[in-house]
This record gives structure tokens, sequence and C-alpha cells, in this order.
């Protein structure tokens, strides 16, 4: 996709259940960050601010009800009003031209946590999906992730894949997504979950790749598919598979251990800014030091 006109934000997620927590006694809690960080900074990137109309796209989850309360209370803390939640469940509905209506009408998608499976499955090559990538290319419109939302954005996706067997040849499975950003491929939860093995495994298969790893209440903010802010308050691990020198992973068998060399490896934090197309890194330095 050549430099969209609408704005990309993926997330690392929070828990598996939904958005922010398992438990609604720590919506509060965890709203201090949002109100600080993602949600906020999807206010004020949308195109109507606070006036922005947002559909909450539940599909993923298995408690898209409770889920989709979460948002719009939590969005409603930013006075922001104007959200509504729309729980696509079937390749029917994600055609039905009521739904098609309401994406027309919005000025910024999420696509919640869940099963990036059902995302793909559900959406993929339907007039929905198809709308998405058009208001994203020709329009000021944000299409948001988090979890599941946000590795389902790519057009290579991990669906599968085992933490601590990550580098066994086999154990990664990938497929496609929805296609919102390409030549990358992301994976969330991934400090809390220790999923840097899945990540090495799906660039060194195909290292045009740019793998991203997104720990929980962190995200990127992409601009034009290329301007890279991580946004958040925890880290986004980059890795960078075209300068790799060898790997192993043609010649081994299945569930044998997969060697690779020189992968490089680049960590950001809140501000730095990453450009995809130069693969340059710009970090951050605050001068606000204490004394």
């Amino acid at each position: 996709m050549n430099n969209p006109k609408g704005k990309l934000i993926i997330i690392g997620g929070s828990v598996d259940r939904g958005s922010f927590s398992e438990s609604k006694d720590d919506l509060k809690r965890n709203l201090m960050f949002f109100e600080k960080g993602i949600l906020k900074r999807i206010t004020t990137e949308s195109l109507n601010k606070n006036l922005s109309k947002i559909e909450i796209i539940t599909t993923a989850s298995n408690i898209p009800e409770e889920v989709g309360e979460e948002y719009i209370n939590a969005f409603a803390q930013l006075d922001v009003m104007n959200v509504s939640v729309l729980n696509i469940k079937t390749r029917e509905e994600a055609n039905a031209p009521e739904n098609i209506e309401r994406l027309q009408a919005a000025d910024v998608v999420v696509f919640t946590g869940g099963d990036q499976l059902r995302l793909t499955s559900i959406f993929g090559g339907t007039a929905f999906h198809h709308l998405l990538l058009e208001k994203y290319q020709n329009e000021e419109f944000i299409i948001s992730g988090t979890s599941a939302g946000a590795a389902a954005s790519s057009n290579n996706m991990i669906y599968q894949g085992s933490s601590h067997e990550a580098l066994l040849k086999g154990e990664v499975k990938i497929t496609g997504g929805l296609g919102f950003i390409n030549n990358v491929i992301i994976d969330t939860h991934f400090v809390q979950r220790g999923r840097i093995g899945r990540l090495l495994y799906a660039c060194a298969s195909n290292p045009i790749n740019l793998g991203i790893g997104l720990g929980e209440d962190t995200g990127l903010l992409i601009i034009h598919g290329n301007n890279m802010e991580a946004i958040g308050s925890g880290l986004v691990m980059l890795v960078d598979g075209t300068h790799m020198k060898d790997t192993n992973i043609t010649d081994v068998e299945m569930g044998e251990p997969v060697s690779i060399e020189n992968l490089i490896v680049h960590v950001m934090s809140l501000g730095d800014h990453y450009d995809l197309k130069l693969k340059k890194l710009t970090i951050h330095h605050s001068t606000d030091f204490a004394v």
C-alpha cells in the first residue's frame, strides 16, 4: 500500500479477555494509562477529535458485549461520546449494507483483542474489508487494533506458535492478514510472554518483513504507512532481517532447531521514531532531566 492518507495505530494489548483487564475493578487503573497514552492519542489524531465517530469492532473477542462496553466507558472518560460497537459475526454480516453504511460514516475503527483468525476469516475479501482499505488509502481515517487486532493488520500474520519452542522449524504458523501495512509482521503481548523467538523465526523465514514486537500497554502510530512512532508505556522491539547472512531453516527437519546469523534488533520506547523505508531508528532523548 503506497502512502495511505489514513493512520494505523497498533497496540500490544493487555490480556486475552479484553482490551483493558480481566477485572472491571481494574478499569479505572488502566484508564489512567490510556488517558495519558493510546486512547487519548487515537482521539487527538482523528479527523474530528472528540466529535469523531468511532466504531469498536469486537469480532475477534469471545466476550464482545463486555469488551465493547469497556471501550465505550473508556472513551467517555475522554469526553468522546460518539462511540458504537459493531459485532460482526459472519461474512454475510461483513457484506451487509447496513454495516457498510456504518463504516462509511466512521472516522475511526478499533479492532479489539481475541482471535486474529476470526478477523481474517470473517472480513477477508468482503465489502467491509475493501471499504476499510479504500478509506485508509484515500481519507483521513484511523484504523486501530489491539492484540489480535494489531496482529491481523499486516499482510502477513502470526496466528499460532508457542513461545518456548518458537525456534524449532514449523512451530510458528503464518498466514495472510488484512493488509493495512505491507512488509511487516506483528506480534503482541511481546515482552510479557517472551515471544522474541516467534519474531526471529518469522523474519528468518521471510527477511523482507520487518518484525514488530509490541509490549503490553504499548503501541505504534504509523503515518503514511512508513513513519512509526512509539506510544504508550512499554517497549517495541523491531527485528530487521534484510542483512541476515545465513540460516539453516531450509536444511533442518521439522521440529529441529533453527540457526540464524546477523539479524538486527532495535528497541523503541515512548517518542522514538522508525522510518520503514530507510530502516532507520531515531531515539528520542529527553532534555527534562531531574536534578
